[in-house]
């Protein structure tokens, strides 16, 4: 199982749903005052996408430190 690979596919839907959140407080708070879980319903995803965030930037200083060779990108020169 390659964790890397699930936790990029988990942070992308995770972007996704933050995004749709965001996008109802702001319809919500335009059509009056909204209730509270609305307005704090976009912060579990921001979380979740700190934490798969920093854990996606810590990959490769991670490698380094174990000594695995740098993986080849796709399409790069």
């Amino acid at each position: 199982m390659d964790w890397s690979k699930w936790i990029r596919q988990i942070h992308r839907w995770l972007s996704i749903i933050f995004t749709m959140t965001v996008i109802a407080n702001f319809v919500a708070m335009a059509m009056g005052e909204p209730p509270a879980w609305v307005v704090y319903s976009p912060l579990l995803p921001l979380f979740l996408l700190l934490f798969s965030g920093l854990y996606m930037f810590v990959l490769p200083y991670a490698a380094r430190w174990r000594g695995e060779p740098a993986r080849e990108r796709i399409g790069s020169a």
